[in-house]
Order: structure tokens, then C-alpha cells, then sequence
């Protein structure tokens, strides 16, 4: 009778945790070293000559603690507030997680494969793997790239410098190499070609480079900063939508602008819960009386209808007519319905969403021109993708981002949210003002350092001044296509030499 190992039973255990460790490095937390160390233990297993199934069955496991710890938020939001059933909402979110771990998982399948059980060659697949699955979970099925790893390293990590050249895959690449390169160093044989003093001497490369990017200016400020207050309201999303709240959210916004004497305010999404054309006269007239006063703008979140179709939009309200930006990336399931006939049931019996049926506005949308500045406006989940920021760049000076995180409660998931916004700064070397409902309201620097931050659950205004700046960094000019490059160059680096090796020899 063939005995088994202990070890073996605790091995989905200690996958399951490491994953949930790499948490550590995103927001709040942003103890950057734990992501890269929980990687060193997974892949410290696949060095030991594993098979492609045991690859990709630790992958699974460890993407389960990953996202399982990462955004267990998504409960909060079926359940507290689209009133899903507990049980609905837990299995929503475990069959999520699940669908996100499969790409650790495929990442250690594909490496393994590709490696052919050389590990030097195993030691740079796992990072271009890792790093091409991250950036296929931003598109697939409209993307959903949270807790991509180069994330993690943001805005302390040395390995944030390569961050406005390669973008945050290039930096998910970066990141995981370094943690290849610890797992490589426990794993190799004294009289390997590439040994422990290369591993290690790389390591040391690629964070002293990384650290004196950071210290580069790419792009540069212009003459002088604008006064900016960014409005949070704390409206209890149980309540926002509710018709006899309405009116005390206008007046309460209404309250807080006019007690402002900033160039630009700027409100959160959906912050005025009224349609365009329903919004009372004398607000409108009185937000542009003030913005005359201040000689600036005020931005303000709220829905349009426009020949049968809604809009989640951004509204300069000082112009005549109001300018506009309307949000382009929705949210499945939370602002339109994908596969209607397929899914239109889990809306009707079981999740109770507003405004889950909204129209996407144009992707060529420009900045507006205000006090000086040329701002580009995104809304909420839309600063998640930094290859959609940079189509009104390099003409935009400013970005600001207004959301509502309320929908995730008391969770970490706003944090994080800021933390995209702290990637977007750095990749595109320009100020973010973020204006929210909850949290997390806030300025951040073109180095992706908060500079001003209100504290979350709670009506406040944040009066900051905002340096507009000009210029490009590399990933501006080129998008994600230099990461891309590299990764293909590495794949045919490492794939080339067993082709070329497998091929019957001719006499």
C-alpha cells in the first residue's frame, strides 16, 4: 500500500496562503515586498521539476487566496446593496474568483510547457506569462485586470520607475522576474550555465535601473496650479437612488459648492441623482452664478437621456450648453446587461441594480478646456485601463477621476481603486484628482504619491492646488506595445531553441 506524504495534504494550504499574502502589497496595505515574496514560494515549487498539472493545480490555488482575499468586496455589493441572496452572492463571487484563478493556473501550465524542463528557461516564461495573462484579464470579456501584480509595487517599489516606459504590465513583468529570480537562486545547481551570482546580480540590476527612473521628469508643469475642491458627499448608497432623498442631495451639493470659492469643483459620479432634464432651474443658475464668481467651472456626475439612451456623464454645468464627457467602459453586470437573453433572469429574481442598462459613450472623447488647463475626465472603473487614459493624451494637463466606491462598503476596495489612480499618474506623468462619494477623494502627484487625501465616510471638501503638467512618457506615445514586444521577443527567446532542437536532423 503506497503511503502519502503529509506535506501533501498541506500543500493546497500553503498555495491558498501565499496567495492571499500577495494581498499585502496592494492598498491599504502597500508592503510591496510581500506580493513578490509570495510568488517566491510558488515558484520555488514549479522549480522543482513539477509536471504541467501540478503547475497549473498550485496556480489555481494560489490565485483562489489571491482573489478570494483581494476582492471579497464583490459579496458586499451583490448582497448589502443589489439585495442578492446571501447564497446568490457568495457563490457569484466564489465562481469569480475561480474564474480569475485560472490564469495563475494557465500561467503555470503554459511555462511549464514552454520550458520543457529547463530552468533557466522556466525562469523567464513564468514572468512573460504571468504578465501576458494579467494584461488578457483587461480585455477578456471587457476586463476585469484588479490585483494585476505590477499594482503591488506601486507607488514605493524601485520597480516603479520602469512604470511610465512599460506600463503596469511591463511593471507585473518586472515584478514577477524579480520574484523568478529569488525562487531561481534557492533552486540552482552549483554548476549551472546561469547561476545563483547571475540571478542575483540581475536582481540587483533591475532595482538600481528601476530606482533611478524614478527619478526621471517626463513631462513638466506649467505656469502656475489651480485651486480645486473636490466634494464628498458620504450619501449612503442604500439611499442615493431613492426619489425622496433627491432633493436633500441636490441641496446638500448645492450647500457644499457654494461654500467653495475654488476655480474648479468637481463632484462625484452620479453625485446629482436626477437626470439632465429634470435637474430644478434655480440649481443650474445658481452653480453658474458661482462659477462666474470663482471664474472657473464646476464638474459635476449625473445621467443624461438623450433619444432613448442614458448616459453616465460628467457635466461641466458653467458652460452653455453644458460640456460633457460620457463614460465609454461600463461595467458588466453592474451598467449594462451583457448577453441580455442569456443573463436578463439574474436582474429580474435575484439582483436589484439602478441604472444597470446604460449606453456607452464615444472613446474619442477630448479634453475639455478649463481655467487654463485641458482636462481629461474618467469615470469610476474607466482609470482601470491606462491604455483608454492615455486616447486624450498628450493634449490633457490634468486627469480627474470621479467615482462611487460606496457600492463596496467599508471594504479595501476603494483603496485599491486609488491606488489604479496612483499607476495612471505615474504612466502618464500627470496630476489626478479624484472626487468620490465615500472615499477615497484625493490628489496625487505625477510620482504616484498622494499629496491630499480626505478621510473616507464622511461630507467634506478637499481644497487642494493642482499643477497642470505637458509632455509625454514612453507609455503615453506608445501604449502597452513596447511590453507586448518584449514579451514576444522573450517568448521566441526561450520557444526558438527547442524548435530548432526538436527538428529531425537531415544528412
Amino acid at each position: 500500500m503506497l503511503k502519502t506524504s503529509p506535506y501533501s495534504f498541506f500543500k493546497p494550504v500553503i498555495f491558498f496562503v501565499l496567495g492571499a499574502i500577495a494581498v499585502l502589497g496592494f492598498a491599504p496595505f502597500y508592503f510591496y515586498p510581500a506580493s513578490i515574496l509570495s510568488l517566491v514560494g510558488l515558484f520555488y515549487y514549479w522549480q522543482q521539476n513539477i509536471n504541467a498539472k501540478q503547475a497549473a493545480f498550485s496556480g489555481f490555488i494560489y490565485g483562489l487566496g489571491l482573489f478570494s482575499s483581494g476582492i471579497y468586496w464583490i459579496y458586499i455589493s451583490l448582497h448589502d446593496f443589489g439585495n442578492m441572496p446571501s447564497s446568490m452572492a457568495c457563490l457569484a463571487t466564489f465562481l469569480l474568483c475561480g474564474f480569475m484563478a485560472l490564469f495563475p493556473a494557465l500561467v503555470g501550465l503554459l511555462s511549464s510547457k514552454i520550458s520543457k524542463g529547463q530552468s533557466l528557461a522556466l525562469l523567464f516564461a513564468m514572468p512573460i506569462c504571468w504578465a501576458l495573462a494579467d494584461w488578457t484579464r483587461s480585455w477578456i470579456f471587457t476586463g476585469f485586470p484588479w490585483l494585476t501584480m505590477g499594482y503591488s509595487q506601486v507607488p514605493h517599489s524601485p520597480l516603479t520607475g520602469y512604470l511610465p516606459i512599460l506600463g503596469v504590465y511591463g511593471l507585473s513583468m518586472l515584478a514577477v522576474l524579480s520574484a523568478s529570480l529569488i525562487a531561481y537562486s534557492l533552486t540552482a545547481k552549483p554548476n549551472a550555465s546561469f547561476t545563483r551570482r547571475h540571478s542575483m546580480a540581475l536582481l540587483l540590476m533591475i532595482g538600481l535601473v528601476g530606482g533611478l527612473l524614478k527619478s526621471v521628469e517626463w513631462t513638466t508643469p506649467n505656469a502656475k496650479p489651480i485651486s480645486v475642491s473636490l466634494l464628498q458627499g458620504n450619501i449612503s448608497q442604500n439611499i442615493k437612488w431613492a426619489p425622496e432623498v433627491a432633493q436633500s442631495t441636490l441641496r446638500q451639493y448645492l450647500a457644499m459648492a457654494e461654500a467653495s470659492t475654488a476655480q474648479l469643483i468637481i463632484m462625484p459620479e452620479t453625485s446629482l441623482p436626477v437626470l439632465l432634464s429634470e435637474l430644478p432651474g434655480d440649481i443650474t443658475s445658481r452653480l453658474k452664478k458661482l462659477a462666474r464668481q470663482n471664474q472657473g467651472a464646476i464638474l459635476a456626475g449625473l445621467i443624461e437621456r438623450e433619444q432613448g439612451e442614458y448616459f453616465n456623464s460628467m457635466l461641466n454645468l458653467a458652460s452653455s450648453p453644458p460640456a460633457v464627457y460620457r463614460k465609454s467602459h461600463l461595467v458588466p453586470f453592474g451598467e449594462f446587461i451583457p448577453f441580455k437573453a442569456l443573463f436578463g433572469w439574474i436582474y429580474r429574481d435575484w439582483l436589484n441594480m439602478p441604472l444597470s442598462d446604460l449606453s456607452r459613450g464615444s472613446i474619442h472623447q477630448q479634453p475639455m478646456p478649463i481655467v487654463g488647463e485641458r482636462i481629461a475626465i474618467n469615470i469610476c472603473y474607466e482609470d482601470v485601463f491606462g491604455e483608454e487614459i492615455i486616447r486624450q493624451l498628450p493634449q490633457a494637463t490634468l486627469l480627474v477621476n470621479a467615482s462611487n466606491d460606496a457600492w463596496y462598503g467599508q471594504s479595501i476596495a476603494a483603496s485599491q481603486h486609488m491606488q489604479f489612480s496612483q499607476a495612471r499618474a505615474l504612466e502618464t506623468g500627470r496630476t489626478v484628482l479624484r472626487a468620490t462619494n465615500t472615499g477615497a477623494t484625493a490628489m496625487i502627484n505625477p510620482h504616484g504619491v498622494v499629496l491630499a487625501h480626505a478621510p473616507h465616510f464622511t461630507q467634506t471638501s478637499l481644497n487642494v492646488m493642482a499643477q497642470g503638467y505637458s509632455g509625454s512618457t514612453p507609455y503615453v506615445r506608445f501604449g502597452n506595445w513596447l511590453f507586448l514586444a518584449i514579451s514576444f521577443i522573450g517568448l521566441l527567446a526561450i520557444c526558438l531553441p527547442n524548435f530548432l532542437a526538436s527538428r529531425p536532423k537531415t544528412k
